[in-house]
């Protein structure tokens, strides 16, 4: 897919391999750049609430490293995306299991069951200072995990790196996933249909 972005450029504001992989996909150059912010100082009591709150604290920690005054006498404007996720398992919030063991209990909680992700996205114009977000839910349903599946997982170490232990595009998980009632981009951190209707409204 081509899009046009000769009239602004893009700053992606996270690390992650899939948020960058899905906006290459959307057709978009950008450079990226990372928060170092304390996530967990960070409490809210619903999942919209607290995607919204981090994708705003990745946002201000971001724009205090740059030149804001360049950025605004820039022709073109730069946009800045954000962006948080955190599954929801039975009611309860999770985040990046802190170890392995939680890793281990969170799959194996999903086995046969289901889970939701919810994932936001900010949008903020370096030149005008528009700022936009919104968040994305999706519910996943999966078969049976056997436990040898679960653990060759864990021992790569991919399920530390991301919100709930949860990555369904991994291939020993793929196949046990029953249904999802949304988008995989989404469950991958950055859903490319709200993403795209931020952009256009904060140019």
């Amino acid at each position: 897919m081509e899009a046009n972005t000769s009239s602004y450029k893009i700053i992606l504001g996270s690390s992650s391999t899939a948020r960058r992989k899905i906006l290459a996909e959307m057709g978009y150059q950008f450079t990226t750049m990372t928060a170092d912010i304390d996530e967990k100082s960070i409490r809210k009591e619903t999942p919209e609430e607290l995607v919204m709150a981090l994708a705003e604290a990745k946002a201000e920690a971001i724009l205090k490293r740059l030149p804001v005054d360049d950025h605004r006498k820039d022709a073109e404007p730069t946009l800045l995306i954000t962006s948080d996720q955190v599954v929801v398992y039975e009611g309860v919030i999770r985040e990046k299991p802190s170890n392995k063991e939680e890793a281990r209990k969170f799959l194996k909680d999903y086995s046969g069951k289901h889970a939701a992700t919810v994932g936001s996205v900010l949008v903020t114009n370096l030149k005008t200072r528009f700022r936009k977000g919104g968040w994305d839910r999706v519910e996943i349903y999966f078969n049976e995990i056997p436990d040898q599946i679960i653990e060759k997982l864990i021992d790569e170490g991919v399920t530390l790196n991301v919100a709930g232990g949860l990555i369904i595009e991994h291939p020993l998980i793929l196949p046990l996933v029953k249904q999802v009632v949304g988008t995989t981009d989404s469950v991958m951190g950055l859903p490319k249909a709200l993403t795209e209707n931020l952009l256009k409204q904060a140019v």
